[in-house]
């Protein structure tokens, strides 16, 4: 009788927390109505911006919530920005409402106190988030989000090559040295401090130092030159094999699609698993194109959004956040055909109907399964891609 009672008791209380919290989301929801959501975003790709405008428009019609999309370059600018801002004593009315955001950046916010929040849990989609299995969605390059952003889509780290000009790609950092030492030009990677190179080199880190477990904690500078020698010995016999022998480096990833689908390297790669599927779709790349991952994993992360601190429009902020946790959002980003952003969503929480949403999603060429894919590795401390990024530039940069 007296377990009867805890039982009913614990119902009791769900039940309350529950009407609680879809009251407070019903506020929510009321006070976002007529807002103006400055949405500041990476603009360099037509095909995500369109995403955007799409979720946008849905946004607008469903809540009356007006998103504005503020296309920036690099993503750190908006955030000194934000910091300028704060140093200037300006507490409200600030000139970002929701940021896309991850990494160093979203460490820098969190230390400085840039950032409005815990938010996220807030979000009725939230729970259908897929913390469960995808830790990386509770850590930002090993930085707890503590409910601070809300997570967006998947990353993962995915080889691409053309199968009508490689019959056996490799699967290691070692295996793609000997390649490029036997197809001279044929490789290359962007430069450093790009996003795409610096992955790179993190990946090629991962797998060449004597000790993997060091990277998940900050880096030690006494220590750097002694645990990162095997990376330089790597690309200092990497360098002179590749496309315009490392004189010159490609400036975006967007560069090496045109390098590979003009036959100027026969192997690249990418942050996102669905984007050779998306690209052949599109017609920027031969259907010969396939990718792969080396043996032992790639690096993945997530990526999020967030509220900053000053955000004048936090509740329709915090409704367009909700929106993109949608299945309906959430499958539509999935789709090769428009984005090909893997889901953060746990597709077993899902209703039937919901579920169908992804069920029909459909399976690029080009496009590697969850089995393939294999476990992601987890990205480096943050304080080692600044570590890395300058004694690159130091040796590498002319």
């Amino acid at each position: 009788m007296k377990r009867f009672f805890s039982i009913l008791i614990g119902m009791i209380v769900f039940c309350f927390l529950s009407q609680a919290m879809a009251q407070n989301w019903n506020n929510i929801e009321t006070k976002a109505k007529g807002q103006i959501v400055y949405f500041n975003a990476w603009g360099g790709s037509q095909t995500i911006n369109e995403y955007i405008q799409w979720a946008a428009k849905a946004v607008q019609g469903k809540y009356k919530v007006r998103v504005i999309h503020v296309k920036a370059t690099d993503i750190s600018d908006v955030v000194s920005r934000i910091l300028v801002e704060k140093a200037a004593g300006k507490k409200t009315n600030g000139s970002v409402d929701l940021m896309w955001i991850n990494g160093e950046n979203f460490k820098a916010m969190k230390e400085n106190k840039l950032l409005y929040g815990p938010f996220s849990q807030k979000l009725p989609n939230y729970h259908l988030v897929d913390t469960e299995n995808k830790k990386t969605l509770l850590y930002d390059f090993t930085t707890p989000v503590d409910n601070m952003e809300s997570p967006w889509g998947m990353a993962q780290l995915v080889f691409s090559y053309d199968s009508k000009q490689v019959t056996k790609h490799p699967r290691t950092m070692l295996e793609l040295l000997a390649f490029a030492k036997g197809n001279p030009g044929r490789f290359t990677y962007p430069a450093i401090p790009g996003f795409h190179g610096t992955t790179f080199i993190k990946q090629a880190l991962y797998e060449l130092i004597h000790d993997p477990e060091i990277l998940n904690k900050p880096v030690i500078l006494s220590q750097f030159d002694k645990n990162t020698q095997p990376l330089w010995d790597f690309l200092d016999a990497l360098h002179p094999f590749l496309w315009r022998k490392a004189k010159v480096f490609p400036t975006s990833a967007s560069q090496m699609v045109s390098l590979l689908n003009d036959n100027e390297i026969f192997i690249s790669f990418s942050f996102n698993p669905n984007s050779v599927s998306n690209a052949i779709e599109n017609g920027e790349l031969p259907n010969t194109i396939r990718t792969y991952v080396h043996t032992n994993g790639t690096i993945g992360n997530a990526h999020f959004v967030g509220i900053p601190f000053n955000s004048s429009a936090r509740d329709g902020a915090m409704v367009f956040a909700n929106f993109l946790l949608s299945p309906e959002a959430q499958a539509r980003k999935a789709d090769p055909k428009i984005w090909g952003d893997p889901t953060v969503l746990d597709t077993q929480k899902l209703l039937a109907k919901e579920k169908a949403l992804f069920d029909a999603v459909p399976k690029g060429i080009a496009t590697l399964t969850s089995k393939e894919l294999g476990q992601s590795l987890p990205e480096p401390h943050v304080s080692w891609v600044r570590a890395l990024e300058k004694k690159w530039l130091e040796k590498y940069s002319k």
